[in-house]
């Protein structure tokens, strides 16, 4: 799963000026896709990984990147309707997924600038 989700990434707008990337630089990520497979996958496709190591890194060192990723799925999960999945149709689930972090978005927002 992780490569179709690698390439499932949009293009990247560049800060500069030039052609948009088309992946990240690097790719942050827990002793789960510590495995040969994935790291083959990421360097064939340029991207510089970045994933702890099973026995030898703590946990701890990645958790500096990883909490901005638990805290907003604990956001999305905040909504009812997307933590307990009604909706059938993706179309329909993947519109609320969309509304729910336009929200997220909005209020994160409204803190700095009031």
């Amino acid at each position: 799963m992780l490569e179709a989700v690698v390439d499932a990434i949009p293009a990247l707008r560049p800060k500069g000026r030039g052609r948009p990337r088309r992946r990240p630089k690097k790719l942050h990520a827990d002793k789960g896709y510590d495995h040969k497979k994935c790291r083959r996958a990421l360097r064939r496709r340029g991207i510089w990984a970045r994933i702890a190591r099973r026995g030898v890194e703590s946990r701890t060192r990645l958790g500096r990147h990883r909490w901005k990723v638990e805290r907003t799925l604990a956001w999305i999960g905040g909504f009812r309707r997307l933590r307990v999945r009604d909706e059938r149709r993706a179309d329909i689930h993947q519109a609320l997924l969309t509304l729910v972090c336009s929200l997220i978005t909005f209020r994160h927002v409204q803190k700095w600038v009031l």
